[in-house]
């Protein structure tokens, strides 16, 4: 059984950074594929970055530049570095691995000054 768990979320104010980081515990096929998704209140959820086993990264197309994602392999965790966050941007952000698929409980990122 796979278990994510987030964590980094928090409050930052309009133009800040905040680095989000996910940890991956139980039977993890080596090749894989680990990323983020994030949800805002009364929207729907949205893509915003998936990396591979193999260091392959693809980040939605409106977040690059501002937003990065990268793993440590040898501790099972991904991280989305976000940079010059927007209020618009405040959200649930979920960690989601694909092989199996499983998804973290979230973690709240604030936006306001």
């Amino acid at each position: 059984q796979v278990q994510l768990v987030e964590s980094g979320g928090g409050l930052v104010q309009p133009g800040g950074s905040l680095r989000l980081s996910c940890a991956a515990s139980g039977t993890i096929f080596r090749s894989n594929i680990m990323g983020w998704y994030r949800q805002a209140p009364g929207k729907e959820r949205e893509f915003v970055a998936y990396i591979t086993s193999g260091g392959v990264t693809n980040h939605a197309d409106s977040l690059k530049g501002r937003f990065t994602i990268s793993s440590d392999n040898t501790k099972n965790t991904v991280y989305l570095q976000m940079n010059s966050l927007k209020p618009e941007e405040a959200a649930v952000y979920y960690c989601k691995i694909w092989k199996p698929e499983v998804w973290g409980q979230g973690t709240l990122v604030t936006v306001a000054s």
